[in-house]
């Protein structure tokens, strides 16, 4: 297993400037580049990546996407002068060259190819390029805003062409369309390509009508390009989430991907003057970590836009940690998606209907009578006097944001636990090896008699129920104290442990505790009112207390449509401190399964989640020790469409429950 994250920078591609006054392009600053790496500094983790040199892109390697007179433009700008550099620069939309342009903007596809060799070749498992110029709006013939060269289009048909790969996903989270990237693929099957952007029914540059969600590709690649506009600014993280649970993780899952390639600008985040979005920095590490369980875990990200520097660098610093393993941070903020974000979601949903196997029975009608299209016609026209006001306005409130940041993320960031994943049976933790498992000792006899008869004798009746919480307490008791992140503990009892482990840790202070049983077993009922939300995975009806869901027969591959468009949206929307997943006898879901199922819910609770497991399996038991040490999720074989019926299934559940659990929105008619 590919272990390491790549971190690729090289200083000189801050040499790429502005030389004269240009409103439009002033804010493509090199300090975009400089500030995101000290800030990695700063937090430590530029010493804890593997570090990859970076090269030029070569003749040939650019040629894949370019066409040979853009490519000699470029060239001929090397030795121009200021009046000619800004005389060819005028010949494109929201572009400047520098003597110096040319050979950043190779070194920028240099390192984006460097990066995908790293991961490629095994020497590392994901990474990140800071490179500039950005690329995903360049074309094969023009430069476009602040882009020369598509890095990352470039990279798509390098590893095509190298290693080749039949299927990679392009995920676009710049707050512009990347048009130049869509026009590259828009007829290739082999590469999915999906860009939320900003657009406000064409308002917003780059003001195409193909960057609308009916642009779904043309001939071989209809259906491979997914666009999701944003109709009005404001959104925030749960519009991303909900975006990625209703649109693009189910459509990656079952386009499986060999590699996914981030073109990941980060003026999609707040305070940035161009997106004038208010998505926080942790929702880049939760994005990150969805598409860590794609494609075996290959990964590369790829610096595009990002203008707003204390935004852009604590962003950068949140995916470089994720890609790392660390804990993800609790997620802010209200978790409901607005309308127009709803609306929008719905409407890509019915565009990509004809296309995908998982919308196959989803009865999707368009919505034409958008909630955003009434407040659009009333907009004023942009009074040029009002220009110099505005642009103090904006200094004030960047500053604004700057300081809001500084405090946001010491609030959300906690020390990383020293281990990951503890367990206290040795045979077991024999059987995990290789795994980094931690060895820890479980609580004695004595010790946990006398904790029973102080907080549970009305649970706990029996000897036999009493000698197996000893690993369970020992594990959960980390776990709390932050001590290790995750744990594995067997039990022949799990229900009964799972029902300590809860009135436990809401005693010690957790108000809000997920639980979910997979398999066959009796749910003891809890007496913690609200403070513990159940979902249960099981073939058999039963009684369901408080906050209860029950799944039957999700199984296999409709599984993803359980785990995606019901698990996910509502574990998000409640925002555990605390998941206990169980998993029992009878399942019907497989283990592959039951692995992303752990996999996903570790981006919940600042990832500390307790595993307790009946059945002892080997293959059961190192499926989950590797999902919770990050290892790459299990190869889930040919994409086998859900039934109808499952999907109704599904559908009834969201219906009953989505005016409570807003993420589980994702038709705008229901939404209002």
């Amino acid at each position: 297993m590919a272990a390491g994250t790549a971190l690729i920078y090289n200083e000189e591609m801050t040499t790429h400037k502005l030389l004269w006054s240009d409103p439009v392009c002033d804010i493509e600053v090199p300090e975009r580049l400089s500030s995101s790496y000290e800030q990695l500094e700063r937090y430590h983790l530029v010493e804890r990546c593997v570090h990859v040199p970076t090269r030029e892109g070569s003749k040939e390697e650019i040629l894949l996407v370019h066409s040979s007179e853009h490519l000699e433009v470029a060239k001929s700008t090397q030795t121009m002068n200021e009046q000619e550099l800004k005389r060819v620069s005028g010949n494109y939309d929201a572009f400047f060259f520098h003597p110096n342009t040319y050979r950043c903007a190779k070194l920028a596809v240099g390192a984006t190819l460097q990066l995908v060799d790293a991961v490629m070749s095994g020497k590392v498992c994901n990474g990140m390029a800071l490179v500039r110029p950005p690329g995903h709006h360049s074309q094969r013939n023009a430069a476009n805003g602040f882009c020369l060269f598509n890095n990352v289009a470039i990279a798509a048909e390098y590893a095509k062409l190298k290693y080749g790969l039949q299927r990679i996903l392009i995920v676009d989270w710049d707050v512009h369309h990347g048009q130049g990237t869509q026009y590259i693929f828009e007829e290739d099957p082999s590469v999915l390509y999906f860009s939320w952007h900003r657009y406000e029914h064409q308002e917003f540059w780059p003001s195409l009508r193909e960057s609308d969600y009916d642009a779904v590709g043309s001939g071989k690649g209809k259906g491979f390009n997914i666009n999701l506009p944003w109709n009005k600014i404001g959104m925030g993280n749960s519009d991303y989430l909900a975006a990625f649970f209703h649109v693009l993780l189910p459509m990656a899952f079952e386009f499986d991907p060999e590699l996914v390639l981030v073109s990941s600008g980060y003026d999609a985040g707040i305070g940035d003057p161009e997106g004038q979005m208010n998505a926080t920095p942790e929702v880049f590490a939760h994005l990150t970590y969805f598409l860590m369980q794609l494609a075996r875990g290959k990964l590369c990200v790829v610096l595009e836009g990002g203008y707003h520097l204390k935004s852009l660098s604590e962003s950068v610093c949140m995916t470089v940690k994720t890609l790392l393993g660390d804990p993800l941070p609790q997620i802010t903020g209200e978790m409901a998606p607005c309308l127009s974000a709803v609306e929008s979601i719905q409407n890509v949903r019915a565009a990509h209907k004809p296309y995908w196997k998982w919308l196959m029975y989803e009865d999707i009608p368009f919505l034409q009578n958008l909630s955003t299209k009434s407040y659009l016609l009333k907009k004023p026209n942009p009074n040029p006097s009002t220009e110099h006001e505005s642009k103090i306005s904006n200094n004030s409130e960047a500053s604004e944001v700057e300081r809001f940041l500084e405090l946001h993320m010491k609030n959300i960031l906690s020390p990383v636990p020293p281990m990951k994943t503890a367990i206290t049976d040795s045979k077991v933790s024999a059987q995990l090896l290789p795994l980094p498992v931690h060895l820890i000792k479980e609580m004695d006899e004595t010790e946990v008699k006398a904790f029973v008869s102080a907080f549970y004798t009305d649970l706990v009746k029996e000897d036999k129920a009493l000698l197996s919480l000893g690993s369970m307490l020992a594990i959960l008791d980390k776990i709390l104290k932050k001590e290790v992140c995750s744990g594995i503990t067997e039990s022949p009892a799990a229900a009964l442990s799972v029902c300590v482990a809860l009135r436990h840790s809401i005693r010690l202070g957790f108000q809000r505790v997920l639980s979910v049983f997979v398999g066959d077993m009796q749910i003891i009922p809890n007496t913690e009112d609200g403070k513990v939300l159940v979902i249960h995975i099981s073939e058999k009806e039963q009684a369901l207390i408080n906050f209860s869901f029950l799944l039957k027969d999700a199984e296999g591959n409709d599984f993803f449509s359980a785990v995606l468009g019901f698990i996910l949206p509502v574990a998000y929307s409640y925002q555990p401190n605390l998941t206990i997943i169980a998993v029992g006898p009878d399942r019907s879901l497989g283990i592959s399964g039951i692995s992303l199922l752990f996999a996903l819910l570790q981006g919940l609770a600042e990832s500390r989640i307790l595993a307790v497991i009946e059945d002892t399996e080997t293959n059961l038991m190192q499926s989950v020790a590797k999902a919770l040490v990050g290892a790459s999720t299990p190869d889930f074989g040919v994409y086998v469409p859900p039934t109808q019926e499952k999907i109704n299934k599904i559908k009834i559940l969201r219906d009953q429950f989505q005016q409570e659990w807003r993420m589980l929105q994702c038709s705008g008619k229901l939404s209002i």
